[in-house]
């Protein structure tokens, strides 16, 4: 059974709401950036994420039946954007919103990501659909000042990179790696983390992604004593630790549930190998 644990004490509390959809903007590849306006959002945590269900309004839409949690890429007032890759029916059917059509909004949800200490570099790790979810976070530490923190983004070809210039345009370090090189360095973005992780810098490491990926980054962050903490991914349905289906293995024994002791945690506490 899993260890069902109670979430921290969030700054923001979740809400429910039926959002308007702003727009749905092609981002490259598959990906998508939906803006929605939620009334009554007043913010959330970098790392918080949201379930989306398409088919509020008038019209109920029960296919797919089960929402779809996604993370809080950026918020500016009750405008909330969520950048998303195209994967299956769910987020075919967010894709394909147009303005003004409605969808059901619950969040800001889970733990997010603590900001590092002052002094010390944030290093962000991300790959594929995880790059959504640490944006927020890069933005963060921008605004605490020095040092600017490293961003490192991989992904299989540089059609499938999300959010490459929403990076830059923060004014962090980024580095890029591609598997098929058509973008930055040729290889796993784990290949830039070794390297970056070489010195005697202060550093944080944050990471989300696939589960190898993040497990490689818990690794190489140990073998540096770096302190290292992951962003998990794995499937949800409720988001409040009703379903039970997030469960993530814990080194220690037991389970914790991604979205409610989640979806951040300490990489050391994670038995990586049990996760899919």
């Amino acid at each position: 059974m899993a260890e069902v644990l109670p979430p921290r004490t969030a700054a923001y509390p979740p809400l429910r709401r039926e959002a308007r959809v702003i727009e749905v903007q092609h981002a490259g590849g598959a990906n998508r950036r939906l803006r929605v306006e939620v009334p009554g959002w007043v913010g959330s945590e970098p790392g918080q994420f949201v379930m989306l269900s398409p088919g509020g309004g008038s019209v109920q839409r029960f296919d797919p039946l089960l929402p779809r949690p996604m993370a809080v890429y950026r918020e500016q007032g009750e405008e909330v954007e969520i950048l998303l890759k195209v994967h299956g029916r769910g987020t075919a059917l967010l894709a394909e919103l147009l303005p003004g059509q409605r969808l059901r909004v619950v969040g800001p949800l889970g733990r997010g990501f603590e900001l590092p200490a002052p002094g010390e570099q944030a290093v962000i790790v991300a790959g594929g659909t995880g790059i959504a979810s640490v944006r927020s976070l890069a933005a963060a530490c921008v605004s605490r000042g020095e040092p600017a923190p490293l961003v490192l983004l991989g992904a299989r070809s540089a059609e499938d990179l999300m959010g490459e210039d929403d990076f830059a345009a923060l004014g962090v370090r980024l580095q890029v790696a591609t598997e098929d090189g058509s973008r930055g360095e040729t290889g796993l973005v784990t290949t830039l983390l070794a390297d970056a992780l070489a010195g005697d810098v202060r550093q944080r490491v944050y990471t989300c992604g696939p589960t190898p990926m993040m497990a490689r980054v818990a690794e190489l962050a140990a073998a540096r004593e770096r302190p290292c903490v992951a962003s998990l991914e794995n499937p949800m349905a409720c988001g409040f630790g009703v379903c039970l289906g997030c469960a993530a293995p814990l080194r220690g024994g037991g389970f914790a549930l991604v979205c409610r002791e989640g979806p951040v945690f300490e990489a050391d506490r994670i038995a990586w190998e049990g996760l899919p």
